[in-house]
């Protein structure tokens, strides 16, 4: 057991006899709303006791208390509804360093937390207590996964009793600024000592406990608080924000050398939770994770009138047309039994001798009646006449009409509402005032759909506080199929995908402690329901156009909720086109498309071959044009070179790319001269012709 911290007592005490002191109005009409709610024949709970014990020992007999509840066909107007359209946390990322990747798998996380923890039953108890009474109640808790296991999960509990929970002054209407908080029960003075053995009750008698200590019982009670400690929050290395608490020692003193560090003063939440029993016995106490009080209020309507608080739900405003109801009720059943049975009136001498068949009248199926017709001198006796039957008064039905309208028009739910044929004489007008009735009622819903924003904010702080170490977290698709994730508090970014080199799958990776994200919430019909809705529209589409289960049969047994739907769906799926199949198939169009490209880019290919080979004869015959052009000029020149001087030949020679040979004298060795040097052919022509030695152009002689 942890040493006790005496003030961390008192403070608890005290605080608590404060808030009970503060709220006893509210608690006491929460508890007379929440009985007249759930009243019924056996408990009286709609009748003033007095009243009642009045009309039970009037001295004429006892005279009906009748219930009638019609109060709680309303109320289940509006909890049945809520059932039916639950709202569901939403998370969305608020900053640059969250993801909407991980905002998804958070929505996961936060459905898988709800399915295990029951959360329902939480909700719905919490929204009864609220339409009934004005307020309820839920509660998150931290446990151990297992008896086996080190790691913990996040659990949504239910409240059963809200009169057994006290939160410190708030002022959000979802108790989200509270700094207090207390849960506590009064159990069996036996039982509290068999849980706690080392506690003694010697001293207890003998203090003013305050009720915390009874003849019969002893308090045990969970008191939540929320201190401030002072921090610093800096900039680190990498440009993040970071706690001077949340640094290691090393790091404290490099960030104490640097004289550019960005800092500031900051206040921290810290959540301390202690439980204390008897007469404020200190029995244990730890910080828990999270910067809020983990109790979720559910208020109707909440009222602060001189400074005195009072709550109420949908019964407070229907309890007196309740029990006109039920006083009238009871007239009318009053006023017919008094007036008996229906009678005969039959002289004596009549039934005279036939006393056994008449006393058994209402008791047996007898086929006649016998009567004496004559008496004894022969004269006629009247014949035995029944009465006129039993008549309800006019005043008393025309009572209990009124009444049945009052509480209509006090719940703001009429017949539309109720399920009954109003006076509307259309659909649309029956539509709109059912409409009105829920609008009448919405500010119920509206304020579950607040708490449970509220419970997934505080689900959204704990996550990455209680799934800190690596590990595989369970999530919950909207469709109720189950999948899971890795947590990996140690990675620098809030979400990353890696491929498994063995199995080749693509294993979902996430950090939940980067980033900010907000939380909303969104309410409609369940997803079973919207399944079913879904259903129910492609069947009757498919009815009309059987085309739809050639194309989309898939969907609908998807959507369907029978044994073997998921194998038809199966099935249709393997039947389906392959445009239809694969998303990025092409359509039919787009295929008739592709074949003409095809097809088009076939004729292109052909002509350019055609292209190309026209031109690589384009180019011979080129080539061929310009041989024959420097063959000409050759033998041009062999006529005319004879006749020029020897300085004008070297110079054409030059003009010609041709060397002259100095030592070799121009001349033929008779004296004549000799022919021109070759000239060699162009590069293309050595390239194409290497076979064809040239056949023109200045020759030098060898020397002799």
């Amino acid at each position: 057991m942890p040493k006790a911290d005496q003030k961390i007592i008192d403070r608890c005490k005290k605080g608590l006899a404060s808030a009970l002191e503060r709220e006893q109005n509210a608690r006491d009409r929460w508890k007379a709303d929440y009985k007249f709610a759930n009243a019924d024949p056996d408990n009286g709970y709609q009748w003033d006791a007095a009243l009642l014990k009045a009309r039970m020992n009037d001295p004429n007999g006892a005279r009906p208390a009748l219930t009638i509840n019609k109060t709680k066909q309303h109320n289940r107007q509006i909890t049945n509804e809520a059932r039916q359209n639950k709202p569901a946390v939403r998370v969305f990322p608020v900053d640059g360093g969250a993801d909407k990747k991980t905002a998804q798998i958070l929505n996961g996380i936060i459905r898988h937390i709800e399915a295990n923890s029951d959360a329902d039953s939480a909700y719905e108890t919490a929204t009864e207590h609220q339409v009934d009474a004005g307020v309820g109640y839920w509660r998150v808790v931290t446990d151990y996964a297992s008896d086996d296991s080190f790691d913990q999960e996040i659990f949504i509990r239910r409240i059963k009793n809200p009169l057994n929970v006290v939160l410190g002054d708030h002022n959000e209407a979802d108790a989200s600024d509270a700094r207090e908080g207390w849960i506590f029960n009064d159990v069996p003075r036996d039982e509290f000592l068999r849980r706690y053995p080392n506690v003694n009750p010697a001293d207890w008698d003998a203090l003013d406990s305050a009720g915390w200590v009874t003849r019969d019982t002893v308090r045990e009670c969970e008191y939540f608080l929320i201190t401030d400690e002072e921090d610093t929050l800096i900039v680190g290395d990498d440009g993040a924000t970071v706690l001077w608490s949340k640094l290691s020692p090393e790091d404290q003193a490099r960030y104490k050398l640097r004289n550019d560090l960005r800092k500031r003063p900051v206040k921290r939440a810290k959540l301390t939770w202690y439980k204390l029993g008897g007469d404020g016995e200190q029995l244990d106490s730890r910080e828990l994770a999270g910067r809020y009080i983990p109790i979720v209020k559910v208020v109707g309507e909440e009222l602060e009138i001189d400074g005195e608080i009072d709550r109420k739900g949908h019964t407070r405003g229907m309890k007196d047309a309740q029990r006109m109801y039920n006083y009238w009720t009871s007239a009318g059943v009053e006023f017919g039994a008094l007036q008996g049975k229906q009678p005969y009136l039959a002289p004596a001498e009549a039934i005279e001798g036939y006393e056994e068949y008449w006393n058994n009248i209402n008791k047996s199926n007898q086929p006649y009646l016998p009567y004496n017709a004559f008496d004894g001198d022969g004269n006629a006796i009247p014949m035995p006449v029944r009465q006129q039957p039993p008549v309800a008064a006019p005043m008393y039905m025309s009572g209990m009409q009124v009444a049945a309208e009052e509480l209509k028009m006090a719940s703001g739910q009429y017949d539309s509402s109720l399920g009954r044929s109003g006076n509307a004489t259309s659909g649309r007008q029956e539509l709109a005032q059912q409409q009105k009735g829920d609008t009448a009622t919405f500010h119920f819903r509206d304020n579950v759909a607040r708490a449970i924003r509220y419970t997934g904010k505080i689900l959204v702080d704990l996550i990455p506080k209680i799934y800190d170490t690596p590990r595989i977290a369970r999530m919950l698709g909207e469709d109720g199929k189950d999948d899971e994730v890795q947590i990996d508090p140690s990675m620098k970014v809030a979400y990353r995908e890696e491929q498994d080199p063995m199995t080749n799958e693509i294993k979902r990776i996430f950090n939940p402690s980067i980033g900010r994200y907000d939380v909303r919430v969104g309410s409609g019909p369940s997803y079973s329901t919207r399944r079913q809705e879904a259903f129910y529209a492609l069947t009757d589409l498919a009815g009309r156009n059987p085309q739809v289960m050639q194309v989309a049969g898939d969907l609908v047994m998807k959507a369907a909720d029978f044994p073997m739907a998921e194998e038809l769906a199966e099935r249709f799926e393997k039947a389906l086109p392959p445009n239809i199949k694969d998303k990025n198939a092409p359509t039919p169009e787009m295929q008739q498309l592709q074949q003409k490209l095809e097809q088009t880019e076939a004729q292109l290919q052909a002509l350019g071959q055609q292209y190309n080979q026209l031109h690589d004869g384009r180019e011979v015959d080129e080539r061929k044009l310009y041989l024959d052009q420097y063959r000409a000029e050759t033998e041009r020149l062999k006529i005319i070179y004879p006749q020029m001087p020897q300085q004008i030949a070297q110079v054409i020679a030059q003009d010609f790319g041709l060397e002259l040979v100095n030592e070799a004298p121009l001349t033929q060795g008779n004296g004549e001269p000799g022919p021109p040097p070759a000239a060699p052919p162009p590069p293309e022509a050595q390239q194409q012709y290497e076979e064809n030695p040239p056949s023109a152009g200045f020759s030098l002689p060898e020397p002799q």
